[in-house]
């Protein structure tokens, strides 16, 4: 695999699903609007996508040792795969009632992380179980703060 695309399929796999999914926990635990969630997926698919594939192209230059080339394809390579990895838990939010679409954006979220996490070992050559382990403990840990964060939002202001 070229490393343009490594490097945007890595991160906006990554990128997409742990901040889609903390962003989606928190407005469910604090607004429990499918309208908010439905906005925060859409903003987060568009601006951070720019964002992250802006930071990867700021990054790849900044190491001094990639071609212009491969720069902007690492570039729009973040892009469309933040923007993909982002949208798709529009999709139970559009099916499902909210709380269900949470849960099942969670479990996606987790499964495709530990699936992409279990090939990185394999190609490191590393044990498989501590890297899915170390990724998805990351990942939990971003849902759990969004969680009580959104609650403590609604708490405090709500």
């Amino acid at each position: 695999m070229k490393h343009p695309f490594k490097v945007g399929l890595s991160f906006g796999l990554t990128s997409g699903i742990i901040t889609t999914l903390g962003l989606m926990v928190g407005l469910q635990s604090g607004t429990h609007s499918k309208l908010v969630v439905i906005g925060g997926i859409l903003t987060i698919a568009i601006a951070d996508a720019f964002s992250d594939a802006l930071g990867i192209h700021i990054s790849e230059e900044s190491e001094n040792k990639h071609s212009s080339r491969e720069v902007w394809e690492s570039t729009i390579s973040t892009f469309l795969f933040k923007f993909i990895f982002a949208l798709i838990f529009i999709i139970p939010v559009l099916l499902f009632e909210l709380f269900m679409a949470v849960t099942i954006s969670i479990i996606l979220g987790l499964l495709l992380i530990s699936f992409f996490s279990f090939n990185i070992a394999k190609k490191q050559k590393e044990a498989p179980w501590k890297v899915v382990v170390e990724h998805l403990l990351i990942a939990i840990l971003v849902i759990f703060v969004t969680y009580y964060v959104g609650n403590w939002v609604s708490l405090t202001f709500g």
